[in-house]
């Protein structure tokens, strides 16, 4: 019943909402054509009467009436009353969308929860999800006139599969020891119940899972009676009837107040007014008004066959049948554990586009022949950046005042300054070898002293209470000084901000972790190699069945951060028994020293 333009409306063009005011289907043609046929053939009534049927003292009687009518019709503040109606119920419209539950989330979860591929298993992860259904079924055929049509009685469930017949007596029973309370709740409260056998039957793995269902069913619960509370308590009667009277009052002084008139005869015999036949703005005053009011009409219980009203009867099927594929045909399942395509990348590059796509703007374009999404981010800086710029360059300007608060401080400040710009600009200072961070670092390590010296005039009056310490020589040596600094403003395109160092950084030290990493795999496939030598060559060479070799992970830990271990490797294969005949020799010698001494 909903009707969708959305894909019409995806690009902006010059006829792409003319195009929209040609649809009849929830169109305001629709809407008000009954009632605008009803508005025109009174309005031509009353025309043709004053016009071929009255005599001169009815005209005139008429004429007055037109006039009183016409200047009282703008003491109906319509506009007001009206725009606040509409606003109150397009949002009461939505909020009743989003409240509708959906048993996706619990589906979801009793397919991943429950363990058990027998056949009890699938009965009771099909009858929690029937169940969840059931309930929302009943909501609706309390709430939607199309969908008690389609389920008048118990009977309708039973023969649509939503309700069995011991089920159906149940809920009977219970009808008749408390017929004054609804209920549609009944069915996840079996769901619970089944839920929680499952638990002790240990389907459910522990208390957290179990719990996890039951905020789902709780969640479901809630939506379900919100629906209900939007279906007992309307926007109030006497709204509705305030804005109804309004929008019709108004247009019956309309009927009369814009007949036309003749108003005064000049000296010559002409009317000041030109006759018309046709009430153009008055029509279009009416299918802006009374199109207004018959939206919120049929907004104010979307639930109903409207043409904007929500499609239920297609919720109801679509539930059932994503359940039961979810718990049942999903259930445990997935597909096959492979590599993807950016295995080997840490950041993807931009995914391909069609030969015959055409990309929306010019500077993706761009990005999406360098470096994908990430260079667009880069170049296409938001407000926060810039704010964090500012913030960084204020924050260097603080750190300039306080080192100017003591004349010693100042002093130094300015040295530093005379020391860099002397004869030339900054970069002069700087050789031509040095890297663009470094240059970019030592650029900016004056510019908020450079700032402040070009915010101070010729007279040495500081901008900020705080320079007008210095004296007045010293502000016109850091003026001039300060003169050769380039500023961030100015900067050179080959110089680079901070967000491409920061990006050109980060680059570098993936690159490093990658070259590390194949390093490694090197190493450990020559280390591999290494021990296998001398097996090799006692075996006598004979590849057909080469011997098998442990590693000692511990041992291979040490060697790798000592930083020499074939030499480790080599001596603990062959020439651990010299090694202990020297320990025992070296152990001999202070007995001996001992002996001699004695």
């Amino acid at each position: 019943m909903t009707v969708s333009y959305q894909a019409q409306v995806a690009t902006s063009n010059f006829n792409c909402f003319l195009k929209l005011l040609a649809r009849w289907r929830g169109s305001i043609y629709k809407i008000i054509w009954k009632d605008l046929a009803a508005f025109l053939v009174l309005y031509y009534s009353l025309s043709i009467m004053y016009r071929f049927v009255m005599g001169p003292n009815q005209q005139r009687l008429f004429e007055l009436l037109v006039h009183y009518c016409h200047s009282s019709s703008t003491l109906i503040p319509l506009s007001f009353v009206l725009g606040f109606y509409i606003a109150v119920v397009m949002q009461r419209w939505w909020t009743q969308y989003i409240t509708v539950p959906w048993p996706d989330p619990l589906a979801v979860y009793v397919s991943t929860l429950f363990v058990g591929q027998d056949e009890r298993g699938r009965i009771m992860r099909r009858t929690v999800m029937r169940y969840v259904c059931l309930c929302l079924t009943m909501i609706f055929t309390m709430v939607a006139p199309s969908v008690k049509k389609r389920f008048p009685t118990m009977d309708s469930l039973v023969d649509a599969g939503l309700l069995t017949e011991n089920e159906k007596d149940v809920l009977i029973a219970m009808d008749e020891k408390s017929p004054k309370h609804r209920k549609h709740w009944v069915p996840l409260v079996w769901a619970a119940s089944i839920v929680s056998r499952a638990r002790k039957e240990g389907r459910i793995r522990d208390d957290v899972a179990l719990k996890t269902i039951f905020d789902q069913l709780d969640t479901f619960r809630n939506k379900c009676a919100v629906i209900l509370h939007f279906d007992s308590v309307p926007i109030p009667l006497v709204y509705t009837q305030v804005v109804t009277l309004a929008v019709y009052s108004y247009f019956l002084a309309a009927l009369i107040g814009q007949q036309w008139v003749p108003k005064e005869v000049d000296p010559d015999g002409h009317y000041d007014w030109v006759d018309y036949y046709l009430p153009i703005f008055t029509t279009l005053q009416f299918f802006f008004y009374m199109g207004w009011l018959k939206v919120a009409e049929s907004l104010l219980n979307p639930f109903g066959d409207d043409d904007d009203d929500f499609e239920v009867n297609w919720m109801i099927d679509r539930n059932l049948q994503v359940s039961y594929f979810i718990v049942d045909e999903m259930h445990h399942e997935h597909p096959e554990l492979v590599k993807d395509q950016y295995w080997d990348e840490v950041l993807p590059g931009g995914l391909p586009y069609p030969d015959d796509f055409h990309k929306a703007t010019a500077d993706y374009t761009d990005a999406g022949k360098s470096d994908g999404a990430a260079h667009f981010v880069w170049k296409r800086r938001d407000n926060m950046a810039i704010n964090s710029s500012l913030h960084s360059s204020l924050s260097r300007i603080n750190a300039v005042l306080k080192r100017l608060r003591s004349k010693d401080n100042t002093q130094t400040t300015t040295s530093r300054v005379h020391l860099s710009t002397s004869s030339a600009s900054l970069e002069e200072h700087q050789p031509y070898s040095t890297s663009e961070h470094e240059r970019y670092v030592a650029t900016n390590k004056f510019s908020a002293a450079a700032r402040l010296a070009w915010l101070t005039d010729d007279e040495g009056t500081g901008v900020e209470s705080r320079s007008s310490r210095m004296k007045v020589d010293q502000l016109r040596s850091l003026s001039s000084t300060a003169k050769s600094i380039k500023y961030e403003d100015e900067m050179d395109e080959h110089e680079k901000d901070d967000f491409d160092l920061l990006r050109e950084e980060r680059e570098r030290q993936r690159q490093e972790r990658q070259r590390q990493r194949i390093m490694q795999n090197v190493y450990n496939a020559t280390s591999a190699t290494a021990d296998l030598l001398p097996a090799l060559i006692a075996s006598g060479l004979n590849l057909t069945s080469p011997p098998t070799v442990t590693f000692a992970p511990q041992q291979r830990s040490s060697e790798h951060r000592s930083g020499t271990p074939s030499a480790k490797s080599s001596s603990s294969a062959t020439g651990s028994k010299p090694d202990d005949k020297a320990e025992a020799e070296e152990s001999k010698k202070p007995q001996e020293d001992d002996k001699q001494g004695k």
